[in-house]
């Protein structure tokens, strides 16, 4: 675990466990803002700066994956944020190239901290990972804690059933909801091209276990042509949420 580094909006470390025997390194970026100040999801609405996580190329290291615990909408005025006002951890995955050597992680991690107006936020991190080093009790107690705050793959009782872009504006997605999260509407983030969000939702429709509903798409790249993409779509269910994508074919 690095120490903390801090600026007028919050602070953030590293932490990481030692390299799995296939080279995979489980760890995670601590981001703590201030009272009143926040930090943001990997899209973050109408304004803002997402987690970034660079490795030096030497190291021998590469990032395989960085996951987001649920974040919530958060409106400033005329403009819509994702993110979190709260203390937050991002898990993330590592790939070490060569096990038998010792690994040097060196990590540039840059965020926005947000309050009336964004601060960007970058620091330097440097950990010594040892293949047989002993598991850190603390750190490993985090990384759990974080991991059980992130959204659940589609299952039998909360999925997505169905989806479609009605012309070139509205998406229209169906979805199974748990039996608990009946009582109030889902909300819904959709993640489209980098730096597109959609999360404004009309015509909610519901049928037993179904709920059905349409989200306005605005502003797509000029040109952008979505046959074989995949977006990302988030859904938030009263305790519960489920994460996974869209193809369009």
């Amino acid at each position: 675990m690095t120490p903390w580094a801090t600026n007028e909006g919050g602070r953030m470390r590293l932490l990481a466990l030692p390299p799995a025997s296939d080279g995979t390194v489980r760890g995670a970026l601590q981001i703590e803002p201030n009272p009143g100040w926040m930090t943001y999801w990997k899209e973050p609405g109408d304004a803002g700066i997402p987690p970034q996580l660079t490795l030096q190329q030497e190291g021998g290291v590469t990032l395989k994956q960085l996951a987001y615990p649920v974040p919530k909408r958060i409106d400033n005025g005329d403009l819509r944020d994702i993110g979190y006002d709260h203390a937050v951890t991002l898990p993330f995955e590592l790939k070490v190239e060569d096990v038998t050597k010792p690994v040097k992680l060196g990590v540039s991690a840059f965020v926005g901290l947000c309050r009336n107006i964004c601060i960007p936020f970058q620091a330097d991190f440097a950990l010594n990972l040892a293949e047989d080093g002993a598991t850190p009790v603390e750190e490993a107690m985090l990384l759990a804690a974080a991991e059980t705050k992130l959204p659940e793959k589609p299952s039998e009782d909360f999925a997505l059933t169905d989806h479609s872009l009605v012309g070139s504006d509205v998406l229209w997605l169906k979805f199974r909801l748990p039996e608990a999260a009946k009582a109030t509407p889902p909300q819904v983030f959709v993640t489209g091209p980098e730096g597109h969000a959609f999360f404004d939702s009309r015509n909610e429709q519901r049928e037993g276990d179904q709920y059905a509903l349409e989200i306005p798409i605005e502003k797509l790249p000029k040109g952008y042509d979505i046959s074989g993409k995949r977006w990302g779509i988030l859904v938030v269910a009263g305790n519960r949420s489920m994460e996974t994508s869209l193809a369009f074919d």
